[in-house]
């Protein structure tokens, strides 16, 4: 269940003082979905991963031509896979990415930039 949010503008542009903003909001959003997709990846590689620590931020931004946008998502994960390697872990983390439905919801309109770094 999730409870009462308090999403203002100034949670946007100002001091957030215990509020939210719908950016906030989509990012918890990707990062939980990416957890998810990242977790089936590595699993599905013969890796369960012992842990993974995602942080997801967006950018919002006034556009050119008025108004504003999300114009980049930026996600980070730091996680244990017994047995893989930095590389593999890195594929993976690229992979998942690229089946995580809330980035697929959001790509061509939205920068997504990751960072993968296998802990250890």
């Amino acid at each position: 269940m999730f409870g009462d949010l308090a999403v203002t503008w100034a949670a946007r542009t100002e001091e957030s003082g215990g509020r939210t903003s719908p950016e906030e909001l989509l990012a918890a959003a990707h990062a939980a979905c990416y957890a998810m997709a990242l977790s089936h990846e590595l699993a599905q590689k013969g890796h369960p991963a012992d842990s993974l620590q995602i942080q997801a931020q967006c950018a919002f931004a006034e556009r050119p031509g008025g108004g504003f946008a999300v114009s980049t998502m930026e996600l980070a994960v730091v996680g244990t896979a017994p047995g893989m390697d930095r590389a593999s872990f890195q594929e993976a983390a690229r992979q998942a990415e690229r089946d995580c439905p809330i980035s697929n919801a959001i790509r061509g309109n939205v920068e997504i930039r990751l960072r993968a770094e296998l802990a250890g």
